[in-house]
């Protein structure tokens, strides 16, 4: 079999269970193909001897007729989720050095179902970007291009979205806090999911904004983000935001059948200088849900405009807080001191060095909307506006409406470099189209469905009802299915 590392998982698992492929051809496939794709800055530490080692017990366990369904699958993790014994930074030089001694729960989750890690991926310094341009490893690079032009993959899950396009790996970890896994998964032309709040356990991901991180898959079709999601879920009593839920089996609900659905789509998305080409996206989009015997019904989300505002006040809130524990002491980079420094002088060294511009920016707004006198005229405030919003989706759902669909992005992927020296509102509004998503502690996919002029993927998002992430997947396969997406980018790196 050739080209193994393009293999979907669910591919790659009927081969392997059928003795035509095994997870160590599979893993050595893709191990050839990080090695040359460099320029991509996709991977940023491999782990080739102990993928090699994973791969040889699946391919036992698959043997012993013991294998789950992400058995013997190659996986890259981004660099939030601590792995045990290699090294976990968050793109960020404070974490230089530290290499947990323990494993996050999702990583975990997977392991158990025998999977394999390549390594860990780029991503945006502690998750705060749009672009993985924050990154203390460099920019990680969209494998789409024009020209000579270089594009960015979307952010913060920016390796992981670029390492599944360009075929690097079967699929990959990411986290979505405000869009940073649909957003690059449309830039990308991939698919990720961002499930329900509570879906996958947070334990062992550094934290950005506990009450809005949450983890999901990226993968090459929605058949293959609903394998992977199950087995990454399931309740943790080691999170006390966990859901102590019962997991279904996600792949086993795209039967196709979507008739009788209520599809909503928000009036409030239909942005003042939308470019006509994801105005077109988003109605070809319903047209398929029609023809796939769904009814489309004009709704209302009122409050939508207050939603990046609401975000930009709650998400750097929380991320001064879970950041103050970087300081030095423990783990991590240490400045070093002068003649006559003291605690304090060392903590203000150790920040201004270990954290980049975007960081710095964000946990400065996020003191000062805590700090005393505007914690109401703010951080309160937001909150409020949070609960609205959330109010909003769940009005629209106990009117019957099913599922909400949207674009995922503004844009196709702009140019590195393009906005770095912008006015970092510009970046931000990148997000338009997720925040509510997170906010309202929804699950969200975005599903490739069409090129633009230029040749790059434009994705649309589904928003579905709380925990009924097998209801989403279903009718995102069947947008899959009509959209028929199929474009792979040329390789050049």
């Amino acid at each position: 079999m050739a080209d193994l590392n393009k293999l979907t998982i669910a591919d790659a698992r009927d081969a392997m269970r059928k003795g035509d492929l095994t997870s160590a051809e599979l893993t050595d496939a893709c191990l050839s193909e990080i090695e040359g794709a460099g320029a991509l800055g996709a991977f940023v530490h491999n782990t080739p001897d102990l993928a090699r080692d994973q791969a040889k017990a699946a391919d036992d366990r698959i043997k012993a007729g013991d294998a789950p369904d992400m058995c013997g699958i190659p996986l890259g993790i981004k660099d939030l989720f601590c792995t045990k014994g290699v090294a976990s930074q968050a793109g960020s030089r404070i974490l230089e050095g530290f290499i947990p001694e323990y494993e996050s729960t999702v990583s975990q989750n997977l392991l158990d179902n025998g999977t394999v890690m390549l390594g860990k991926l780029n991503m945006d310094e502690f998750a705060m970007g749009s672009s993985n341009e924050t990154s203390v490893y460099g920019n990680a690079v969209n494998p789409w291009k024009i020209d000579d032009r270089q594009l960015t993959p979307g952010g913060s899950s920016g390796g992981s979205a670029s390492a599944v396009a360009a075929d690097l790996c079967l699929a990959a970890t990411g986290t979505d806090t405000g869009g940073s896994i649909r957003q690059p998964a449309a830039f990308t032309g991939i698919t990720g999911i961002k499930p329900t709040y509570g879906r996958c356990s947070r334990w062992g991901v550094v934290a950005f904004a506990s009450s809005l991180d949450q983890a999901g898959p990226m993968t090459k079709s929605v058949r293959d983000a609903a394998i992977m999601l199950e087995a990454m879920c399931g309740h943790d009593a080691k999170d006390s935001t966990s859901a102590d839920l019962p997991v279904p089996n996600f792949e086993a609900m795209l039967t196709g059948d979507i008739k009788g659905k209520k599809i909503g789509l928000p009036k409030e998305y239909r942005m003042d200088g939308m470019p006509d080409e994801i105005e077109a996206l988003w109605s070809n989009g319903a047209d398929m849900l029609r023809d796939a015997g769904a009814e489309v019904i004009d709704i209302s989300l009122p409050h939508t405009k207050y939603a990046l505002p609401a975000y930009y006040v709650i998400a750097p809130a929380e991320a001064s807080s879970n950041l103050a524990r970087y300081d030095g002491v423990r783990y991590g980079h240490r400045a070093k001191l002068g003649q006559g420094d003291g605690i304090t002088e060392m903590y203000e060294k150790t920040r201004a060095e270990g954290f980049g511009d975007e960081v710095q920016r964000r946990v400065m707004v996020g003191t000062y909307v805590l700090s005393a006198g505007f914690y109401d005229a703010y951080y309160n405030r937001a909150r409020k506006v949070r609960a609205l919003i959330k109010k909003d989706f769940d009005d629209v759902f106990a009117q019957g409406i099913d599922a909400i669909l949207t674009p995922a992005t503004p844009s196709a992927a702009f140019g590195l470099g393009e906005m770095e020296n912008a006015d970092p509102v510009k970046m931000y509004l990148n997000d338009v189209f997720t925040v509510t998503v997170n906010l309202a502690g929804l699950p969200g996919i975005a599903v490739p469905a069409g090129l633009d002029a230029q040749g790059l993927p434009l994705g649309l998002q589904l928003i579905g009802r709380p925990w009924e992430e097998g209801d989403l997947l279903n009718i995102a396969h069947e947008v899959e299915a009509r959209a028929g997406f199929v474009a792979k980018p040329q390789k050049w790196w």
